[in-house]
């Protein structure tokens, strides 16, 4: 499967971002229990939007086709156990 490369922009962009994420938690932390504010979801949304544009090369079918294989084979792993178990 090929994954399209991350360049130094996003990645830069995307670390920009969690460690003002980061920033906003340990400010609220100190200040109180409130967990969701503005600036926190604020924040993420930017986080989201900025790694949109590499979410959007992604071949989304053979991923999906890959986890829906792996779901059967993890149900095919839980019935074995379950025969297994109920012997």
């Amino acid at each position: 499967m090929h994954m399209p490369s991350i360049t130094a922009a996003c990645l830069a962009l995307l670390a920009l971002g969690g460690a003002a994420l980061a920033i906003q938690m340990i400010r609220l932390r100190r200040n109180g229990p409130i967990f969701f504010n503005g600036g926190i979801l604020l924040t993420a949304g930017l986080l989201l939007a900025s790694a949109l544009p590499l979410l959007s090369r992604l071949p989304w079918a053979e991923l999906a086709e890959e986890a829906s294989d792996q779901a059967v084979a993890a149900l095919h792993l839980l019935e074995v156990a379950y025969v297994i178990l109920t012997l």
